[in-house]
């Protein structure tokens, strides 16, 4: 059940729905806090991930933008979301980071670019 519940998290259900869909699989509610708990468990996990050393040489890094749309304070505005994406020199791909700010101004890459250095992108 905490994978479906998670799930939902991820894909924007509200709590008040994630009740309604556990209910409906013939399951006992659940409650705000239970889903709190669980959509913690994956941020979590995101920013760990997000934060971890980065080791090895990648000699080849694609950083690229793109904006979505998010609630904030009741409106829906744009924001940027950064993300790099490498290739080691086995020829592996991976995610090496993500940001999400309000817009690509030059601060924004800078600090992106300063963060993965200082987790050790070398390459």
């Amino acid at each position: 059940m905490a994978a479906v519940i998670q799930e939902a998290y991820i894909q924007g259900v509200s709590t008040r729905s994630v009740d309604e869909l556990v209910k409906a699989m013939g399951m006992t509610g659940i409650s705000k806090s239970q889903v709190s708990r669980l959509a913690g468990e994956i941020d979590e996990r995101v920013n760990a991930f997000l934060d971890r050393p980065l080791e090895g040489d990648w000699p080849y890094l694609w950083i690229d933008a793109t904006y979505v749309k998010v609630r904030e304070a009741g409106r829906i505005v744009s924001i940027a979301v950064i993300i790099a994406v490498a290739v080691s020199t086995n020829g592996g791909r991976e995610v090496l980071g993500m940001r999400v700010g309000p817009s690509e101004a030059e601060p924004f890459w800078t600090d992106f670019l300063r963060s993965l250095m200082r987790r050790g992108l070398r390459g």
